[in-house]
């Protein structure tokens, strides 16, 4: 069983709570600004 320690954290820049790396993420991880893409879309955007 793989188990999912130290993976790197950010917090979101719409709703600013820390979300963890996902393998999905794994190619663009820099990019990568949202928690969701509920909070990609909202309208609160702090750059």
């Amino acid at each position: 069983m793989h188990k999912k320690l130290n993976l790197p954290e950010k917090a979101c820049q719409a709703c600013e709570r820390p979300f963890t790396w996902r393998k999905k993420w794994a190619r663009d991880w820099d990019n990568v600004r949202y928690c969701s893409e509920r909070c990609r879309r909202s309208g609160r955007r702090t750059q």
